[in-house]
């Protein structure tokens, strides 16, 4: 039966037919979560889960989990016919105990005595109406995917653990306690064999998670005893929330217990996914359908961490540019390592508007390939963007433009009928944009002083637009720009062929324009930004540079 909370699916026989063969990676996972069920049978929902940490604030590689995760799950509702009822679990592991303090807390100091307490049991640092640190962080998750659209059931650890939704799992993994063992033993050095268990109890004295040996565990009475902190015995119920499985044990026997049928992670979990699934059997289970994807990186080729919090955070992205830019991003090569950085958003802004673009008239196979029925869960909008966001940020530098209404005058004399009305989703981008530029463009700009062959080529340049008619189109823009750079033999490139059978045009010579005129070393066709900041514009623009007016 059709879940009717979700975007309702194409599901004509074109669509069905090219769902089967697609080589998209959600319908290559997506299959095999068909083959599971076709073994499982269909009695029960297809549970796709999501596992979050909140030790420190939601990054982009969390949103990109639920994203991708998403696609998947849409893939398979088309696969299936959406016959098949699906379910989306958002996890947050809140009960692991704040082992760090993350650096992208205000006040360090004073979250330092509750080093090692479950962080729903740690004060929020950053104020407001939550009342922990790990309340604080799962809100700011869900903010986010709730802004999105995204279709989830979220899962807090410590509920789950104090309701009773585990006791059953726990007090199993009392009794097979001695197998789990012999699971994780193995993996561990000699020093921390002699010290592991797979239970953390929540001191009754302290409320930390302790990481202690057990010196009894007894399955037909629930309980475990410990030596605690300072020193006594504590024998304690497993139930109830007293008692936390660890991490890599608590993973397989989630698994188990709420019978997971599909969860992606991360590369740094790959190693351990062996373990994951033995824990899951021996608790009764049948492990999920995985996949593994690349680790985020900063700038710096470095892992993003929330702890750290480098690399750019879920607000900052969407500060610069709309949601689904970013989805675009976790479609594209999730089994390849990613620099996610704030250099990488004007391509994501204009790859997701070019795909929307060529949706409507593509066949249903290359709709099923095309990012944008992932992204919008096969909802794909029509929607008109003529000026792309490389250009609308070389408009903002050229006009030093600080406000809306500046830019939607040259937009609206280069598309006459456009405006911040008949085109929201345009205007939301120059606003965009504006920020975009102030933030990070602005700072970097540096122009360059043109000598003299440049000089000379700018001068001819000038002469070359003032010749054209004022209403001139990009590509005729284009041709006059590159009939000047074919004509100077600093800007030849051999190993291109002009039109007239001689050297063509080195990148070069829009190197030198972009330098001299944008202070930047590149963008977008310089033909194309002509014809929309102004062919007169462009002149005085030049008429500053060789009088030594701009930077």
């Amino acid at each position: 039966m059709t879940d009717q909370s979700l975007p309702p699916l194409d599901l004509s026989p074109e669509f069905i037919e090219a769902a089967r063969a697609s080589k998209a990676w959600p319908f290559e996972e997506a299959r095999k979560l068909v083959k599971r069920v076709e073994k499982r049978g269909a009695d029960k929902p297809v549970l796709f889960e999501t596992g979050y940490g909140p030790s420190g604030l939601p990054h982009i590689g969390t949103f990109g989990e639920v994203a991708r995760t998403t696609m998947v799950r849409t893939a398979f509702r088309l696969l299936t016919e959406d016959k098949i009822p699906t379910r989306l679990l958002c996890f947050s592991d809140d009960m692991d105990g704040m082992r760090k303090i993350p650096d992208s807390v205000p006040d360090k100091a004073a979250l330092e005595p509750y080093l090692h307490m479950p962080l729903t049991s740690v004060p929020n640092p950053f104020g407001g109406d939550f009342d922990s640190f790990g309340a604080h962080n799962n809100a700011m998750l869900r903010r986010f995917l709730d802004t999105f659209g995204f279709q989830y059931e979220f899962a807090s650890a410590t509920e789950y653990y104090k309701s009773g939704k585990l006791d059953e799992t726990l007090i199993r993994a009392l009794e097979r306690y001695d197998d789990i063992m012999k699971v994780m033993l193995p993996t561990l050095g000699e020093e921390r064999q002699a010290t592991y268990s797979p239970f953390l109890p929540i001191s009754p004295k302290t409320g930390r998670v302790l990481y202690v040996p057990m010196k009894a565990v007894d399955a037909k009475a629930g309980t475990i005893t410990y030596t605690d902190e300072d020193g006594d015995d504590v024998t304690l119920d497993v139930t109830g929330g007293r008692v936390k499985l660890q991490w890599k044990p608590d993973f397989g026997a989630r698994w188990a217990a709420l019978g997971v049928d599909f969860e992606m992670f991360g590369k740094d979990h790959g190693p351990n996914m062996g373990l994951y699934d033995k824990i899951c059997q021996v608790m009764g289970g049948t492990p999920p359908e995985h996949f593994v994807y690349e680790l985020f990186l900063d700038e710096n080729g470095e892992k993003i961490s929330k702890s750290k919090g480098n690399g750019l955070t879920i607000d900052e992205w969407l500060t610069y540019a709309p949601t689904e830019s970013l989805a675009l991003y976790m479609f594209q090569k999730p089994k390849s390592a990613k620099k996610l950085y704030f250099d990488v958003i004007p391509k994501a802004v204009d790859e997701y508007y070019t795909f929307v673009d060529k949706y409507a008239d593509m066949p249903a196979m290359q709709k099923l390939g095309n990012p944008a029925w992932h992204i919008h869960s096969g909802k794909v909008p029509e929607i008109d963007m003529p000026v792309p966001f490389a250009m609308l940020l070389n408009l903002v530098s050229a006009s030093n433009a600080s406000n809306k209404d500046v830019l939607w005058a040259f937009i609206s004399r280069y598309a006459p009928g456009e405006t911040a009305e008949t085109n929201p989703e345009l205007d939301r981008l120059v606003g965009y944009a504006i920020r975009y530029f102030d933030d990070f463009v602005k700072p970097a700009k540096s122009f360059k002083a043109p000598d003299e062959v440049e000089r000379a080529a700018l001068a001819s340049l000038d002469a070359r637009l003032a010749a054209l008619p004022a209403d001139a189109d990009g590509a005729v823009i284009q041709d006059a720009i590159l009939d000047v750079g074919r004509a100077i033999e600093r800007y030849q490139d051999a190993s291109k062929k002009g039109p007239d059978g001689g050297p063509g045009v080195s990148v070069v010579w829009f190197q030198t324009i972009y330098q001299c005129l944008l202070g930047q070393e590149k963008g977008p066709r310089f033909g194309s930004f002509v014809a929309l900041y102004g062919i007169d514009e462009t002149r005085a623009l030049i008429a500053k540079c060789l009088e030594g007016k701009l930077g």
